[in-house]
């Protein structure tokens, strides 16, 4: 089922529910939901998610999605194929901000790769996937991360710093392990690059570490790809709206399940089911490890059953906020955890997105893929050392850039 129609049903559902011992009329049940679903934090969320699709959009229109594939393949090391297909693939989720993108790019070139070297097909598809999983999970355009700092209230770098040194390991041990695994050689065909168009990447990732709202980060990136496409004449001025326009349309759905899932809660904190939910998952969790482990469980669970990493944080997210103040963890640890746990299964799942695009690619069973993506598997080991050990943590306090008070009522 379209996961814009289950949600539907669930609201449809939530709208006929009742708090034991009282009976609104849907009119005002409409009016709770309508102030869950139009809740600052949400608006703000979907406008996000907007520019977000406008970025993807105008980037991949002025050719920087090409011209990052290509200039990561000028740079792959060919003693290390293997490797060099990851790191390419984490340099590119990284820039672009989407694994299905990176997926879609990749792919092909690890195929050719593939037939060429005698290397596995499912080895270096699953090779793709994780690269393509680093980026969905670190980058500051992805909208796993804009839904993890959004609902948890921190900056993209204080998220960033968090989820970087619990990832990293991962990172390395992937790598450690992809140059030992014997493999042939292969010719590899690059295409044009050119590093003017790589620039609204690069402006993203600069702009978004040096401290900038993520909307501004994101109309950088719109405004400086826009410039270079009129530059050198990939569109003109009708055509860039027309990109604009295509790219916001990309993120529809997203926006839309947002609202639909803040009147949901809404309805479900007036009802009591949030603080029934919270008391119930946090039965028997002593401390901070219990309380992130529950963060951890909750949206794995949630990611398992809709194959959306990020619509499974945007579900969890209001939820693991209230336990993330019940058991005082550190909110970038919470934004770190939800958007791990959710990538670790995302990258693994045979009938997520991902795997499934990875596997029609390649003409073979997504779950032949699974075993062999090595990374997410990795990611969410250090995810649960992470938790285990209470490491990292920083002394100085999170910055609340953007936090609005969820818990407010009429």
């Amino acid at each position: 089922m379209p996961l814009l129609v289950a949600f539907m049903i669930s609201a449809g559902f939530a709208l006929v529910l009742n708090k034991p011992g009282e009976r609104l009329s849907v009119t005002k049940k409409i009016d709770i939901f309508m102030r869950g679903g139009g809740e600052p934090t949400i608006i703000l969320l979907v406008v996000i998610f907007l520019l977000a699709g406008a970025f993807y959009s105008v980037a991949d229109a002025m050719g920087a999605v090409k011209s990052t594939v290509n200039l990561g393949l000028s740079i792959l090391p060919r003693n290390f194929i293997l490797a060099g297909v990851f790191m390419i693939g984490c340099i590119i989720s990284f820039a672009m901000g989407t694994s299905m993108g990176t997926v879609t790019a990749i792919a092909p070139i690890a195929i050719g790769i593939s037939q060429q070297s005698g290397i596995s097909l499912p080895l270096i598809l699953g090779t793709v996937i994780g690269g393509a999983m680093f980026g969905d999970n670190l980058s500051f355009v992805s909208d796993t991360t804009i839904a993890a700092t959004r609902t948890q209230g921190v900056g993209l770098r204080d998220k960033f710093k968090m989820n970087v040194l619990i990832v990293l390991p991962a990172v390395i041990l992937t790598i450690v392990i992809l140059m030992f695994i014997p493999v042939g050689s292969a010719t590899i065909q690059v295409g044009e690059y050119s590093i003017v168009k790589v620039l609204p990447y690069l402006a993203v990732i600069v702009t978004a570490l040096a401290g900038l709202n993520v909307m501004a980060v994101l109309g950088v990136g719109v405004l400086i790809g826009a410039v270079i496409g009129l530059a050198d004449g990939s569109f003109n001025l009708v055509e860039l709206l027309g990109y604009i326009q295509r790219g916001m349309g990309w993120m529809e759905d997203l926006a839309v399940i947002a609202i639909i899932i803040g009147g949901i809660v809404e309805l479900m904190k007036h009802y009591g089911g949030i603080g029934f939910l919270l008391e119930q998952v946090t039965k028997g969790i002593r401390g901070k490890k219990g309380g992130e482990l529950g963060i951890a469980a909750l949206v794995s669970l949630v990611d398992i059953a809709t194959a959306n990493n990020t619509i499974s944080i945007i579900t969890v997210g209001p939820l693991a906020k209230n336990m993330s103040k019940k058991y005082d963890i550190d909110p970038r640890r919470t934004a770190s955890l939800l958007d791990i746990f959710s990538s670790a299964f995302q990258g693994i799942l045979p009938y997520g997105g991902q795997l499934l695009v990875a596997g029609g690619m390649g003409s073979i069973s997504p779950i032949a893929i699974a075993p062999y993506c090595i990374y997410p598997i990795l990611m969410g080991v250090m995810g649960l050392l992470s938790i285990a050990t209470g490491i990292p943590r920083f002394k100085e306090p999170a910055e609340n850039v953007f936090e609005v008070d969820q818990d407010s009522e009429d």
